[in-house]
């Protein structure tokens, strides 16, 4: 027997609290921003977040509600995406509190920046992989807005290479999952696609 929910007899925040902790794992996007002056860096993570586009790159992020983030991107066109890894915890929770814009998450949680090549907002210096990100549009969506960004550039720690690619065993990526509940990489299945041709060699 199932237990249904609708949404449109819940409030919002009941509802969201569902979705939240069935859709997961989901990716952290620790988003880097400057306010338009130059004055105060923000960093917040983001767990609304994927990949939009292959050919042009890009991203997106979904802000719920006017955050810092959000509004920085709007007032400058850029932004970064720093992976939070699974030893950043700490760090990246730190920067999840609500503080005000003119507050730099940075100072506050004692987390080294490192320049970007592009854009003018700061890098995490310990995120193993880095995406500059210029705003390509945005998608407001109920209390939500979405934030495609064209990507510049991406940098990687090369100790988190195996060959061409980042590893995802040495990213030890960090997600979100419902409630306070985090999520680390556990174990990595392979299994390699199979082709429509093999199938059809076994009529």
């Amino acid at each position: 027997m199932r237990v249904d929910f609708d949404p449109e007899a819940m409030d919002s925040t009941s509802f969201y609290g569902l979705m939240t902790s069935v859709v997961v794992p989901r990716p952290i996007a620790w988003i880097s921003t400057v306010t338009p002056d130059g004055a105060t860096e923000n960093l917040a993570p983001h767990s609304f977040f994927t990949i939009a586009s292959t050919d042009p790159a890009i991203v997106q992020f979904t802000s719920i509600g006017r955050k810092d983030s959000l509004r920085n991107v709007e007032d400058t066109g850029e932004f970064v995406v720093n992976f939070a890894s699974e030893s950043l915890l700490h760090q990246v929770n730190a920067t999840a509190t609500d503080f005000p814009r003119s507050v730099s998450e940075f100072g506050y949680a004692g987390i080294e920046r490192e320049p970007s090549l592009h854009v003018r907002p700061a890098r995490v210096a310990a995120s193993p992989v880095v995406l500059e990100c210029r705003s390509h549009t945005t998608l407001r969506l109920g209390n939500s807005t979405v934030v495609f960004g064209r990507v510049l550039h991406m940098a990687v720690h090369e100790e988190f290479m195996a060959g061409r690619r980042p590893s995802s065993a040495r990213l030890r990526p960090l997600t979100k999952l419902g409630g306070d509940e985090w999520g680390t990489l556990g174990e990595v299945l392979h299994l390699s696609r199979i082709p429509y041709e093999e199938l059809r060699g076994t009529d």
